[in-house]
């Protein structure tokens, strides 16, 4: 199935989200997440994932697909997002925003693992390591606050055994400390800074509305294919 789609990556704490609500209301554009950690039920203060009213205004796909004791792959993301993009009218633009970069890869060339098409090209947010550190904090502090321990616990309860997958989300390990989940979370943005770099060709933009919406309107929409 082959759609068309404005693309927007970035490292945790980037604001890649804020910028994609506010342009997906100027567009009038639904939402797809490619972010591996927002497809688990349950999951939503460790993960920030976005309010139910805002994935309802949205329409937003890629969110809430399994629990945490399902295990969960690229190839069953592609497939999640096939269905989803079927239900969306032609003439409704997309915008697909996350900060997996497997989930965009696979998006824009397939899942071969040999890839031997070029890197793909699509808008990442460059934001200064020290900043994206503070936000990460900052956010913390925040997610502590809305009861992420309890939900930490109501989930291990419902679900005693987690899959693989699930059990590489950062803030839910059993005896994980506020330091040790922001160096962790520090550490993936690190990690995905450093995707984004040598498996894309990264279009760079400073983490602002109009800076996005430059590059969309001077370099997309990108065509996106999802196998079934």
């Amino acid at each position: 199935m082959a759609r068309f789609a404005y693309l927007l990556a970035g490292p945790t704490a980037s604001g890649k989200s804020a910028i994609a609500a506010v342009l997906a209301r100027e567009f009038g554009a639904r939402i797809l997440s490619a972010d591996s950690m927002l497809v688990y039920k349950g999951m939503d203060i460790g993960t920030a994932k976005p309010p139910p009213e805002e994935i309802a205004e949205f329409g937003m796909g890629g969110v809430n697909l399994v629990t945490p004791a399902e295990e969960f792959s690229a190839g069953a993301w592609l497939r999640a997002a096939a269905a989803w993009l079927r239900d969306v009218p032609e003439q409704t633009p997309v915008i697909v925003v996350g900060g997996t970069g497997l989930y965009f890869s696979a998006l824009l060339r397939g899942l071969d693992r040999a890839w031997t098409k070029p890197p793909p090209e699509y808008p990442v947010l460059k934001i200064d390591r020290a900043l994206v550190r503070a936000r990460i904090a900052a956010r913390l502090d925040g997610m502590f606050m809305a009861g992420l321990e309890e939900e930490k616990r109501r989930l291990h309860a419902l679900y005693p055994v987690w899959s693989r997958t699930a059990a590489l989300a950062i803030g839910y390990r059993q005896g994980d400390t506020r330091e040790k989940i922001l160096v962790r979370t520090c550490q993936l943005a690190k990690r995905q800074d450093t995707w984004f770099r040598h498996q894309s060709t990264p279009i760079y933009a400073e983490p602002a509305v109009e800076a996005v919406r430059r590059v969309w309107r001077e370099r997309g929409p990108w065509r996106i294919s999802c196998g079934d």
